[in-house]
Formats: structure tokens, sequence, C-alpha cells
């Protein structure tokens, strides 16, 4: 009797053990589908009706550690179950870089006049999702009060790169300080500043070095994200940009993302999150002028 019994229970856990074995390779992934680019979403088992708990992930790329208006982005996808995951660069010729190469999902750190700079000398495969902010470059002193000070000789810290130094001219031009030739349209060179009655010498470095130079230069330009990054108040520039929101200006900021996928699903999602009403106060209300929403909500 005794040797019936532990036959009986021997056989017992020979098919419990056997169901289990089934039982996982049928929860198994039955066949993948394709996440969206960027995306923690998982594979997907073909034989289960269950939403995946796990978001959607959207990289982006940032320069600069000032985009809280980014949280409100993601309060407003989680519906949705999407979530922006922030990546930073250091440098403005890294994002698109890491776009073009698939790194990245979408980058959001420049205006409209440097990405198409980008493409024409780089021959990146990247197009605008959509417009975000304008962020006013403004000029900065430790020496100075007001550009109208600015006397002969006088040095003057401006980004590198050939859009905004451009746009340092045109800012300049506008303050009554050169003249360049309007052939040259919103991104002059050097070579054509017409008049430069001061003889103003211009310190050329990465966009983002220009606000460390300060101490050693008459005046400095340093844009939105930079000046924030410095600590630096829009109030207490020596010269603002003026600037007007509008489908035409070249220094609208935007979300950028790679050509093939302008019909995004997930990346149309994360556009209207950002030009929503929510995300255009909290721009309000965080950069207190230093960013200005650039889009009809």
């Amino acid at each position: 009797m005794k040797k019936k019994n532990i036959f009986a229970l021997a056989l017992a856990a020979a098919l419990a053990l056997s169901l289990a074995a089934c039982g996982g390779n049928n929860g198994g992934n039955g066949g993948s589908s394709s996440p969206v680019s960027g995306s923690k979403s998982g594979s997907g088992s073909t034989g289960s009706s269950a939403p995946t708990a796990e978001p959607t992930v959207v990289k982006v790329g940032v320069v600069g550690a000032n985009n809280q208006q980014w949280d409100t982005v993601n309060e407003l996808l989680a519906k949705d179950n999407i979530k922006v995951e922030l990546v930073e660069f250091a440098e403005y010729k890294l994002p698109n870089n890491a776009l073009d190469a698939g790194e990245i999902d979408l980058n959001a750190f420049q205006h409209k006049a440097y990405l198409q700079k980008e493409i024409d000398d780089l021959g990146y495969q990247v197009s605008i999702l959509g417009d975000t902010i304008v962020a006013p470059l403004s000029l900065y002193s430790d020496k100075i009060t007001d550009v109208s000070q600015l006397k002969e000789g006088d040095k003057i810290a401006v980004p590198s790169d050939p859009t905004n130094e451009g746009r340092c001219f045109k800012i300049l031009e506008s303050a009554g300080v050169l003249e360049v030739d309007p052939a040259a349209s919103y991104m002059p060179e050097l070579k054509d500043i017409t008049a430069n009655p001061l003889k103003l010498e211009f310190v050329e470095v990465e966009a983002a070095n220009t606000a460390s130079l300060l101490p050693d230069v008459a005046a400095a330009f340093v844009n939105g994200a930079h000046a924030i990054d410095n600590g630096l108040n829009i109030d207490e520039a020596i010269y603002v940009e003026q600037v007007e929101p509008g489908s035409d200006n070249p220094y609208i900021n935007i979300i950028a993302c790679r050509t093939a996928d302008l019909d995004n699903e997930v990346y149309k999602k994360v556009l209207a999150a950002y030009q929503s009403a929510e995300t255009a106060q909290a721009i309000k209300d965080i950069f207190k002028g230093t960013y200005i929403p650039a889009f009809e909500y």
C-alpha cells in the first residue's frame, strides 16, 4: 500500500511539473512588434490582451539643465502612457548628430536658422516637428549698464556658431552699434559688417562659454538656456533682442525629429502636449520672459 501511495504522489508531481512548463512556453514572446524608436514598450505577447505597464519612452535631446517645462509635458502625456526622458548634451553640435544617428528620438534645443545651417552643412535627415519657444539673445556686462556705454576697442564675446554669431551682429545693428550688409539677411558674418565705428573686437567661443568670459570682456551675448544656467536674469541685460513669435521668425526654437518620423503618432502626441495651454503657462511662470511660448494654444 505504501508503494502505491508513493507511486501516486510521484506521478502527480510529474504531471504538475509538465503543466507548469507548458504554461511558461505559452506566456513567452509570441512574435515581436516594432515599438516606437527609443521606447521601452515591451515586445508584447500575442497571446495576451493585457496592456503593458511600461510607458513608451521618448528620448529628447536638450542642451543645458533648465528644462522644467517638460515636467508639465510629462504630466499631460501620462494618460497616453508616454514618458519623455531628457538626454542632456553639453554643446550645440551634438544633439542633431545624435538624432540623425538614431541615438535619441527628438531634440529640443535649437532655433530654425541653426537647424537649417546644420542640414546644409552636414546633410542631416532631420526636420522640424513643431515650434516651442522664442529665447531672446541678450547682451550682459559686469562693467557697463547700457549698450551706449561701449567704447572704442571693447571686446564682446559671441557664440562661435555662424547662426548665433550672425544673430549677435544683427542685434548690435538694431542697437545702433554696427551696420551690416542687408544682403547677408539674418546670418551675416564678420566680413559682412560694413560699419564698426567703435572698432569693437569679437571673441568667438562655444555658446555655453560666453558667460564665463564676462570678467574679461566688456560684454557677452548669452542665450536663454545658458543665461539661466549661469544665474543671469534677463532684467539685468544691457540690451535684449527684440523678437516676436511668428512662423517666419528664424529664431523660433523647435522640436526636431528624423525626417522619416514626421508622421510618428507618439511624437505628435509629445508635440501636442508641449503646445498646450498648460505648458505655455508653465513656461511663463518658470522662465519669466527668458523663454516666450512661440505657439498658439
